[in-house]
This record gives C-alpha cells, sequence and structure tokens, in this order.
C-alpha cells in the first residue's frame, strides 16, 4: 500500500514509529563516543544541519528561501524550544544513567496532552487526567530517588528535555500546514554555532570518526525529520507517545553492551509509566 493511501492516523504513526526507532540506539551512542560534551552537541548540530538542508535544497530547489519565510511564528519558537531541548537532553544523559533521561522523556506525551488543552483546546478526557497523575507520581519517586544517588541535575535536563519535546509537537500539530522541517534545521544550526563557543578540541579520533557521524545521520537527521512531519497527521500526544519505545529499548541497548543497569527504583517507576501510558493508549484506540 502506498504512502498516500494511508489514513491520517496511519501517516502519523508509521512516521513517529520509524523516527523513534531510528533514535532508540542515541543513548548508546552518547555512552560510546570519547568525545567532551560540548563537542558532541557542535556535531549533533553540525552534520545533521548539513544533511537534512541538502535534502531540502533537492525537494524545494529553488523556493528553500520562500519556505523558510512561511514558517511564521510557530517555526520561530518551533526553532527555541528545538534547539533547547537539544542541548538539554546531552546534559542530562551525562549527569543521570539513562534509563533516568529516558524516564523523564517519557512524560512527554503526558506534557503534550496538558498544553494541547490548554493552548490547542484538545482537551483529555477523565482517563487521560488520571493517567497524567499516576505518571507525575511515579517520575517523583524517580525524583527522589536520583536526591539520594545525586543524580538530581542530570534528571532535571531531563525533564526540560521532556517539556521541549511536547512544547514541539504542540507547535508542530499547531501548524500543521506549514512544513516546520526548515525550523527544525535553523534549530540544529543554533545548537552547533552555540556549542561552536565552547568547544575545546574539535578533531574526532580512534571509534568517534565512525560513532560519531553515524549517531548523528541515524539518530539526529533522519528522526528529527520525521517526527517533525508526524503531527501533521495526528496529535501532538500521540506523536510522542512513540517516544515510549526509546524509554523501553534505549536502556536495553546501553545494557547489552556497556552493561549500565538501572536502579530497582528508576525500573519501578519506569514501569508503571509505561503501563500507565499503554493502557490508556489502548483505551483510546478503542473508543475511537
Amino acid at each position: 500500500m502506498k504512502f498516500h493511501n494511508l489514513s491520517n492516523q496511519q501517516k502519523g504513526s508509521l512516521l513517529a514509529f520509524i523516527g523513534v526507532m531510528f533514535i532508540t540506539p542515541d543513548s548508546l551512542f552518547i555512552r560510546l563516543a570519547n568525545i567532551e560534551t560540548w563537542g558532541m552537541l557542535f556535531y549533533r548540530g553540525a552534520i545533521p544541519f548539513v544533511v537534512v538542508l541538502f535534502g531540502l535544497l533537492l525537494f524545494y530547489k529553488n523556493n528553500l528561501y520562500r519556505a523558510l519565510l512561511k514558517i511564521g511564528y510557530p517555526g520561530i519558537f518551533y526553532i527555541i524550544s528545538f534547539s533547547i531541548c537539544n542541548i538539554t537532553f546531552i546534559i542530562s544523559i551525562q549527569n543521570t544513567n539513562v534509563a533516568n533521561t529516558l524516564i523523564m522523556v517519557a512524560m512527554a506525551p503526558m506534557l503534550s496532552a496538558v498544553l494541547g488543552a490548554i493552548f490547542l483546546k484538545e482537551v483529555p478526557d477523565k482517563n487521560t487526567w488520571f493517567a497524567i497523575f499516576i505518571t507525575f507520581a511515579a517520575v517523583t519517586y524517580i525524583f527522589y530517588d536520583s536526591i539520594e544517588l545525586g543524580n538530581f541535575f542530570g534528571d532535571i535536563f531531563g525533564f526540560i528535555t521532556a517539556f521541549g519535546l511536547a512544547v514541539n509537537a504542540n507547535l508542530a500539530r499547531y501548524a500543521k500546514n506549514v512544513d516546520l522541517v526548515p525550523s527544525a534545521v535553523i534549530g540544529k544550526l543554533c545548537v552547533a554555532v552555540f556549542a561552536f563557543f565552547f568547544v575545546d578540541n574539535f578533531e574526532l579520533t580512534g571509534n568517534d570518526i565512525i560513532i560519531v557521524p553515524l549517531m548523528c545521520v541515524m539518530c539526529v537527521a533522519l528522526p528529527f525529520v520525521l517526527v517533525t512531519i508526524a503531527p501533521r497527521f495526528i496529535t501532538a500526544a500521540e506523536v510522542n507517545l512513540f517516544f515510549l519505545l526509546e524509554t523501553i529499548i534505549g536502556p536495553i541497548w546501553v545494557w547489552l553492551v556497556i552493561k549500565e543497569q538501572p536502579t530497582p527504583e528508576t525500573i519501578l517507576g519506569g514501569l508503571i509509566i509505561i503501563i500507565t501510558i499503554a493502557i490508556h493508549s489502548f483505551i483510546k484506540i478503542k473508543n475511537s
């Protein structure tokens, strides 16, 4: 079946699913890379910027400048939010364990629902509000555990990342008739420029010569295009539900390769979040 023959629900779900599956090894690559934080941020901004800009030039040809002008205020806010959550994700990963960061990212669907209710008037039903309450309680439990472990700083930035993802998805939903991929490209450029002033050494050595470019293309460039397009077809909260796949699969990659095992408290809190959102999603699909 061709893509244009699919329903909007199928199109959005397919784009979000493929995008997030590409993201799942991202945390592992970050841990395997030996490059310092600001160098990592620079390349995660610069390489996807070049790759996607090249794709946009092929797609738009002489109309790319016009497409950039069409992003409007939603596009400008998207650039700001997109840039911030790209930076906070790396800071979080390097200041707490991978599972904690991804559990925080798992809050994005519920944060999307709250923001969608406030700004887009897509008001969640009682089941959604109940799920929001449970997931926030679980995150509070993880925060408490992290304070004991000294990981609170990393978890805070993980939560900021989740909030940024929720803002991004709602902006893309609000401006669903506007192509915001150019905004995301500018956001990547902003990340690279910001990081540039703090990088001590731009040289890639050893395995980083392979790991960093592979990560930037496979886990950053391709996914952010797909996840930016997906909210045109499904709600912001639905798009971010697919990030739960990263919450589950991401720590598995890390555990299999570098044997970093999450704490029992993080596992329990994560299971509560995942089960809650899975049940909530099942009920929503059944009712629809």
